[in-house]
């Protein structure tokens, strides 16, 4: 195995456009609850998760029995693998996609299958991951919209997979869904089999605190427990998580912002005659070419990071839509190194 080493350092004071964060920040009632949450003494109590519950089931539509915190997304792929993969087992994922996919199962010992997403546009490969899943397999993960193709797939596309992998566990993560609106919550009762994860690191603004949740039937979250630590949710990120989503403003605004600024990527992008590939996501995937490297490096001189995606598809890179302004900043820097 390769360790998983994000190029996180020396990020602070740059325009971070190559982790998909928000851009702007994080809600100012989030920060105010955090403060009072610091005031009252609770970083000395171990952190307690009825009413965060109940919030967030409400939030997201589902009953409370059907949904586990979990340490970002991350803890949901680990808890989810560690639950329903043995040793030895086969699981079907999609490639390029989310490392941490291949990251867990291999750390439990599967034998792991990727499906590479279809060339040229880098659609989403149906027919190939349908014939991929056979009667031993017994783990499906998948991201929906995908990272970094920005590939996404349709309510009834996932209805298929779900068919088709009846013996499998099937996780969804929808980590980007608040850019796509695409969901498979509402499946859940229908498919025993399927899993769904989000996360707080992306639209919320809460990539630091490391907040997210696994949903799925009642039953299925009961054995989902028995996999995971009982405090593993920090008192933080309970009390972050609960404020963002009920500064729905907020979430809204950066989502109408970020699919704005995305329009502006896809015309500067054209404007300079750079191909790129269409996103149901808040990045965008362009083609650099034998630049790549060159471009992004440049790019972080100008305290501008983007994220190289050349190791998985070569000449790649990925920029986040952030804010119109922001995306304006990049293509003014990126024309300067394209034409020089």
């Amino acid at each position: 195995m390769r360790p998983y080493a994000p190029p996180t350092a020396g990020r602070l004071g740059k325009l971070r456009l190559d982790f998909n964060e928000n851009t702007v920040g994080t809600s100012a009632r989030v920060l105010q609850r955090l403060r009072q949450a610091l005031g009252q003494g609770r970083p000395a109590v171990y952190p307690e998760y009825g009413s965060l519950r109940q919030t967030l089931a409400r939030h997201f539509k589902v009953a409370p029995a059907s949904l586990l915190l979990t340490n970002g997304t991350d803890e949901a792929i680990q808890v989810f693998v560690n639950t329903y993969i043995d040793s030895g087992a086969q699981v079907v994922t999609l490639s390029p996609s989310y490392a941490m996919y291949r990251f867990y199962a291999e750390l439990a010992g599967a034998s792991v299958r990727e499906i590479p997403y279809r060339a040229p546009a880098l659609a989403f490969p149906l027919e190939e991951l349908l014939e991929a899943i056979t009667a031993a397999t017994r783990g499906v993960l998948l991201a929906n919209p995908n990272n970094p193709t920005g590939t996404a797939i349709s309510r009834r596309g996932l209805e298929k997979i779900l068919a088709r992998a009846s013996g499998a566990a099937v996780l969804v993560d929808e980590a980007y869904f608040d850019f796509c609106g695409v969901t498979a919550l509402p499946l859940l009762e229908t498919y025993p089999n399927l899993f769904v994860c989000r996360t707080f690191s992306k639209a919320y603004g809460l990539a630091a605190l490391r907040a997210g949740c696994l949903f799925s039937r009642r039953e299925n979250v009961e054995f989902l427990r028995k996999a995971q630590s009982p405090y593993s949710v920090n008192m933080l990120a309970a009390t972050a998580a609960a404020a963002a989503v009920q500064d729905r403003s907020f979430l809204r605004r950066y989502v109408a912002e970020s699919l704005a600024a995305r329009q502006v990527l896809y015309r500067g992008l054209e404007r300079l005659g750079v191909a790129y590939y269409p996103s149901q996501a808040n990045f965008v995937l362009f083609q650099a070419g034998g630049r790549a490297a060159e471009i992004c490096g440049k790019l972080r001189r100008r305290g501008i990071l983007v994220r190289d995606r050349s190791y998985e598809l070569p000449g790649c890179v990925r920029v986040t839509a952030g804010t119109r302004a922001q995306a304006r900043r990049f293509l003014k820097e990126l024309e300067r190194i394209w034409k020089a």
